[in-house]
């Protein structure tokens, strides 16, 4: 391969609840705030991980199923050493995971997958160096039972939406990978010209064309791009890790009983924040060929929404003891399985996830599961060279960026220019000469007081138009910088978000490599609550 030289890096550190981008229930979660502190178990930014790894050692754990169900997924790829090894450990009573949770997205989705995962083997190393005697092994749970295609179905690509046109329906880890060859020729066109665009979509066509499914193909490419670090990838949609669910699951058909557990936590939740998720009265999908719908009770029956199928008490007892992988989770139960299955201390997730989790703690104690440690993944702004160029020119900082664009390009020319641009003066002026006009009016006949005010009213509304003109009128004599701000901010912050939720990975991975993946690691924080900001030097 072609040595390519590698540029250097600089990393900036803001507060997350600083940068315009964090919603209340997280700030006030980062910062530990008494509202929220009843509704989890450890502080995000100075976790008891010792008391996480006591409490997950006393749970019983299938140690032995989880090694069984993870050699049998890894049966169709070639396993790397690092992940062989990992699973190996993971059947020993002290080795404990550290796991962030996806869909399969088709091509990973957004960046905040890989921000996720490289996370995850971030705080597995920081944890082994702090507790040398257990083992720590980075997982990430596909939640490939996801039916919306609509979300998973779809990545932006240098500005482009490419679109996985299907019409299969169902789980969409379960659907057939047919259609996505063309999707990759279309990433060939947009990437092709990079340095290592021939290896990053190699890996492609050996994950989506050289495999049945979506889920497998996932399996294949995260292999591909993370195995060398250990990250064990585990695809709950196995009959060895459902049968672990079944006490749980027959108590939420039989009993109802999140519904009335998690509503009650959502019930204080409620008094200060938004609500992320509500639970439904059977918090279970059934799951079988293309089909993922939910189950409803009416009277003695079960019935399966959108089908024929129903099922009387006798049946459905039948139907879950036999064929426990039929029965998938939703949000407010998924987490109970990932718990249930895995030696797991820290959860790692995004803001919407955390808010759901929140939502649990009581319903984790009630079914006897551990609550891990949840933490806010790791986010990143990535400037590259000759837009940290464009911005050092500029004369624009970190911070600054992050602020609404038009305050930003305001403040650029009111920094810049020569002209008294606010005219605080002239605003001065007239409240005076109004001031003695009102008093006057007053000695003259009450009622033309409220002329006076009108006639002033006016006036300040005319020096307003005049000072927005002066400003327009001075900005077009900064027009090309002006331009560049707009044009960065939207290059940086597309449609006004954060890379992370718009971009893909690929673009990086083409253009840096495998390096890609070691500069995140080298500025990502495994427990924090600041947001990271990446320069090329």
């Amino acid at each position: 391969m072609i040595n390519h030289i590698q540029p250097v890096f600089s990393h900036h550190y803001l507060p997350f609840a600083d940068t315009g981008y964090c919603s209340p229930i997280i700030a006030d979660f980062l910062a530990a705030r008494p509202p929220l502190r009843p509704f989890y178990a450890y502080t995000p930014v100075d976790p008891d991980f010792g008391r996480a790894i006591a409490e997950k050692s006393a749970q019983p754990l299938r140690r032995d199923l989880l090694a069984e169900a993870l050699y049998q997924q890894y049966g169709k790829i070639e396993m790397k050493e690092e992940v062989r090894a990992n699973i190996g450990l993971l059947q020993a009573s002290n080795t404990f995971t550290v796991c962030t949770a996806h869909q399969p997205n088709i091509f990973t989705g957004y960046l905040y997958f890989v921000y996720k995962i490289l996370q995850t083997i971030g705080l597995s190393r920081e944890l082994q160096m702090k507790h040398p005697g257990h083992h720590f092994v980075p997982v990430y749970y596909m939640g490939s039972e996801d039916a919306d295609l609509d979300e998973l179905g779809s990545i932006n690509l240098n500005g482009k939406k490419l679109t996985w046109n299907t019409a299969q329906t169902g789980a969409v880890g379960r659907m057939d990978t047919k259609g996505l060859e063309a999707l990759i020729d279309q990433v060939a066109d947009s990437i092709g010209y990079a340095p290592f665009a021939g290896e990053l979509l190699e890996m492609l066509r050996k994950a989506y064309l050289g495999h049945s499914n979506v889920q497998e193909a996932t399996l294949s490419l995260v292999n591909d791009l993370f195995g060398q670090y250990g990250l064990v990838v585990l695809i709950p949609d196995s009959p060895l890790f459902k049968q672990q669910l079944i006490p749980v699951m027959e108590e939420e058909l039989w009993q109802q009983s999140s519904a009335g557990i998690v509503g009650r936590t959502i019930g204080k939740l409620a008094e200060n924040y938004k609500v992320q998720a509500n639970p439904r009265e059977i918090n279970l999908f059934y799951l079988k060929d293309d089909q993922r719908e939910r189950i409803v009770r009416d009277g003695e029956l079960w019935k399966i929404l959108h089908t024929s199928l129903s099922f009387n008490g006798e049946q459905l007892k039948k139907e879950l003891y036999e064929h426990p992988e039929r029965f998938s989770p939703n949000v407010i139960l998924r987490g109970i399985l990932q718990e249930t299955i895995l030696p797991n201390v820290a959860f790692i997730g995004g803001g919407g996830e955390v808010a759901y989790w929140l939502e649990l703690k009581d319903l984790f104690h009630h079914h006897k599961v551990p609550y891990p440690v949840i933490l806010l993944r790791n986010s990143f702004l990535w400037i590259k060279q000759e837009q940290q160029q464009r911005l050092a020119k500029l004369g624009i900082g970190v911070e600054a960026l992050f602020e609404d664009t038009e305050l930003l390009v305001n403040r650029f020319v009111f920094e810049r220019t020569n002209a008294a641009l606010v005219l605080r003066d002239e605003y001065a002026a007239v409240e005076k000469l109004f001031n003695e006009l009102e008093e006057k009016a007053r000695s003259i006949d009450i009622t033309l007081v409220a002329s006076v005010n009108a006639e002033r009213s006016r006036a300040v509304k005319s020096i307003g138009k005049l000072e927005h003109k002066f400003l327009r009128a001075e900005k077009r004599k900064f027009a090309w910088q002006t331009d560049q701000i707009r044009a960065l901010k939207e290059q940086l912050f597309p449609a006004g978000s954060l890379q992370e939720r718009k971009e893909n990975f690929m673009p990086y991975y083409a253009e840096y490599g495998p390096a890609y993946f070691e500069h995140l690691l080298k500025a990502l924080r495994p427990v924090t609550d600041q947001f990271c900001v990446i320069r090329e030097c």
